[in-house]
């Protein structure tokens, strides 16, 4: 499943449906799919992420994976980097922030 972040004068991002209830949950939402976020509440729910991303973030592996067949690890961390910079857009336009 893939969920779709949008908000007003902001690409849409989407994010495979397991880390974008993590971020969700992170954000203090209960992780309901579709959902949103009033315009207000935004900028409470990106502190409430960028905190629970510090509290939970591991530390990223740099070395590449022997062999190809080897799945790389990308960090909750930087799966997040979109959404952050969504919800930012999202402040600075007073948007709201809606998923489905």
């Amino acid at each position: 499943m893939l969920v779709t972040f949008s908000t007003a004068r902001y690409s849409d991002i989407m994010l495979f449906g397991d880390v974008a209830k993590q971020l969700l949950q992170l954000m203090g939402h209960s992780g309901t799919i579709p959902g949103a976020i009033l315009a207000a509440d935004v900028p409470r729910a990106l502190q409430h992420l960028q905190q629970g991303l510090e509290g939970a973030a591991a530390p990223d592996n740099p070395e590449s994976p022997d062999t190809e067949d080897e799945a790389v690890h990308v960090s909750l961390k930087k799966r997040a980097l979109p959404l952050i910079e969504l919800l930012q857009s999202a402040i600075q336009n007073q948007s709201d922030v809606m998923w489905k």
